[in-house]
């Protein structure tokens, strides 16, 4: 701090530096009595250095003041420590005005994005009426072979609708969680059966072999990341099937699809990122998998992709062992 000081009040410091050299040596030249001389250094001495206490009191205050500021990353305008001089009112003056900008700005950034949030969560809302519209058609349609295949258009609609509201929702996460105990093999079964109609009409066999699994999470989003992964595993599966077992604290869903290449392993994870495996569907995301690690993350589970390119595909769900992890 003394460093900073002395780099802060050079200037001043040089200018008594000098003085306190001159004002013995021209009283010297006048043949002033070198007692008188001697007296009025020290007198001078003594008030430059209860000067020099007073001012580093007063900077090493200031200086605390603004480094509580700096280490919280906010601003308030009134905890600015007060100007001294015309130029700090200036500086000041600058930071109160793009203050001010800023957080018009960012008022009006928040508003936009609440006004954004409200349309989105109102579109998906809404957009879930023609849905039921089509399937109630569906019902009542006879072609069998007609209503498979808007069957499978339909549960697209719907889960790219999903995806939506859970992109939307993943951005307050923390605030939707409820974590308990729960029996995971309930929470695929139902997973698995929302997929039926895909197992069906690509001739996939699904195996379920945990009797029982129980973990620390949230219901609603390990179903989100299980059917991400169900869906990935269904698309770039052509025969076969799909096994969900488990192995000690980890839950493991494994295809006999074309694999992922092993240069694209390392970015399944990343937002909009589709892969070699992506170019093959035009009409993949990329959004997928990036949300569920982002939830993942957000309820301490471990995702772990293995992929051999044409062997199928092993996507590992590592539950934490010790449940205090999970609040980390």
């Amino acid at each position: 701090m003394i460093k900073d000081y002395l780099k802060y009040r050079i200037n001043l410091i040089l200018l008594l530096l000098i003085l306190w050299i001159i004002f013995p040596l021209v009283s010297f030249l006048y043949a002033h009595e070198l007692i008188s001389i001697l007296y009025a250094l020290i007198l001078y001495s003594f008030i430059v250095l209860v000067y020099i206490i007073i001012d580093i009191y007063f900077y090493q205050k200031r200086w605390r003041r603004l480094k509580v500021i700096i280490e919280n990353k906010k601003l308030e305008l009134m905890e600015l420590p007060l100007s001294c001089n015309a130029l700090e009112s200036s500086y000041q003056e600058i930071i109160t005005n793009l203050y001010n900008d800023m957080k018009a700005n960012l008022l009006a950034m928040e508003k936009d994005y609440r006004e954004q949030m409200e349309y989105y969560t109102m579109w998906m809302h809404q957009i879930k009426t023609p849905i039921a519209a089509m399937e109630l058609t569906i019902k009542n349609s006879r072609s069998s072979l007609d209503n498979r295949i808007i069957e499978g258009e339909l549960f697209k609609i719907e889960q790219y609708v999903e995806m939506a509201l859970q992109y939307v929702k993943i951005k307050n996460l923390a605030s939707d969680l409820v974590i308990r105990e729960y029996e995971l093999i309930e929470i695929i079964r139902t997973s698995v059966k929302k997929y039926a109609s895909l197992f069906i009409n690509k001739k996939l066999s699904v195996t379920i072999e945990p009797s029982s699994f129980y973990a620390l999470t949230d219901s609603k989003w390990i179903s989100f990341i299980i059917e991400q992964l169900l869906s990935n595993a269904i698309k770039y599966t052509n025969k076969g099937g799909i096994a969900i077992y488990a192995d000690a604290n980890k839950l493991v869903i494994e295809d006999t699809g074309i694999g992922i290449r092993p240069e694209d392993l390392e970015r399944i994870f990343e937002k909009g990122y589709t892969g070699y495996n992506g170019r093959l569907d035009k009409k993949a995301s990329g959004i997928g998998l990036y949300l569920s690690k982002k939830v993942a993350d957000a309820i301490s589970i471990r995702i772990i992709i293995k992929s051999k390119l044409g062997l199928g595909t092993k996507a590992i769900l590592e539950f934490p062992e010790n449940p205090v992890e999970i609040f980390d």
